[in-house]
Parts: C-alpha cells; structure tokens; sequence
C-alpha cells in the first residue's frame, strides 16, 4: 500500500524540554496504524507535531509527499487531516448538531456527510438538540470522532478514544472505528491494547520519544514479551 503519511526523525520540544528525540513511522493509505507506548512515551506530542500545533524542530512529515512540518495547524488541517485529542473537547454548552457544523470546512458539509456520522453514532441522532455537556462520557467521545467526519478527511489523528469509558462503551467505539476504517485513514493513539490489537494493521512503539518497534500487529499480539516490555501488559 501507498504511504498516506511518513514522519522521518522528527524531534520536538516543548519549552526546554526535549519531548521527541527521533520518531519515525508511515502510515499506509486506507489502514489503521497503532501508535503504542506507556504514558510519557512522547504519543500525543507526535499526533501534535503532526497536525501543527507543535513544530518539530528537526526532520519531516510529509502527507502524500508534501511535507507539512512548520505550517499553521488551519493549512495543514485543511489539507484533508482530521484530529481528535484526548479528553475529548466537546463544547460543552453547544448542541450535538451545533458542535458538528462548527467542523464544516464548506457549507453543506453536515449534510453531505450525516448519513455516515448517524450511521455510525445514532445515539448523536436522538440527541441531536442536546447540549455537548448532558451527553455521557461515551457519547462525547462518539461527538468527538464524529466531527472529524464533517469534512471529507483523508487521514484521522485518534488520541486516546477508551479512556474513561465503560467496556461496553468501548466495544462500541471499536466496531464505530472498524466501520470508519473503510472509508478513511486512521492513526490512533491507545493505551487499551486489547483494543488497539482487534483495529490496527500495524504498529508503532514509542519508548522516551523514541521509535523503538513496529511491525504487524498480529505479531505483536502474539509476543507477550514485547508487549509487557515496552507496554506493561500481558
């Protein structure tokens, strides 16, 4: 398959402090790639440096050849990359319906894309006049994704998307993300490996802000060695 992203040694720092010290991954067009590692391993300031609100001080990110490190986070969101950080950031106080067409990057969006969105989330339809702050925990993280889905992205940037939810929650989010898998690119960020193992076709695994591992994540599911040595679990 054709690499929808590459990242090539980036380093990053966030004030003095020297967050990334050479990660590289690729992430090959239509696939969900797994980005792996403890916590403080450098994963959300490499989704960060991707989609420009942190900007490597060193090496490349190109999306479909083109690099984009440096840029504004507006250019290279606009370039086709959705993002969804953890804890969410719903607006609270807007509607489900207002909180999806704020993500509009040409009129009409919404309703180009509503089939999909309530397809995969029909509880964002029941509650589509609520406001952002009365959804559970798992329905905010449903909006969350869901936003994304607005603009016709090419590649998903997913932070975290089962943390703090309920495992029936999750079984949801997996089999949402299973679904959206065909028809976009994902890059996800998941400290559940369980969950990370049943979505992504590949891996990557981050130790001190470094890439230290990748390959098939059937392999790695497989080598309950590697996983509680770099991941800490069975």
């Amino acid at each position: 398959m054709t690499d929808l992203l590459r990242v090539e040694n980036i380093h990053t720092f966030i004030g003095q402090f020297h967050i990334l010290e050479g990660v590289s991954l690729s992430v090959p067009a239509g696939s969900i790639t797994a980005l792996l590692g403890r916590n403080g391993a450098g994963k959300t300031t490499t989704l960060r440096s991707i989609i420009g609100l942190l900007s490597p001080r060193a090496g490349r990110i190109m999306l479909d050849g083109r690099e984009i490190q440096g840029r504004p986070a507006y250019d290279i969101a606009a370039l086709g990359i959705g993002y969804v950080p953890e804890h969410r950031a719903v607006f609270r106080d807007l509607t489900v319906e207002e909180n999806l067409k704020i993500a509009e990057r040409r009129k009409g969006d919404l309703d180009r894309r509503s089939d999909l969105i309530f397809d995969l989330f029909p509880d964002l339809k029941r509650f589509i006049r609520l406001p952002g702050g009365q959804l559970s925990g798992g329905q905010q993280q449903m909006l969350s994704i869901a936003r994304v889905l607005v603009a016709d992205n090419r590649l998903l940037l997913i932070d975290e998307p089962s943390e703090g939810l309920a495992p029936v929650i999750v079984e949801n989010i997996i089999e949402a993300l299973r679904r959206l898998s065909d028809h976009t690119t994902v890059l996800l960020v998941e400290q559940n490996f369980r969950m990370a193992a049943q979505l992504a076709d590949r891996y990557y695994i981050l130790d001190d802000g470094q890439s230290v591992q990748s390959g098939q994540m059937a392999e790695l599911a497989r080598d309950g060695a590697l996983v509680a040595k770099y991941l800490g679990a069975g």
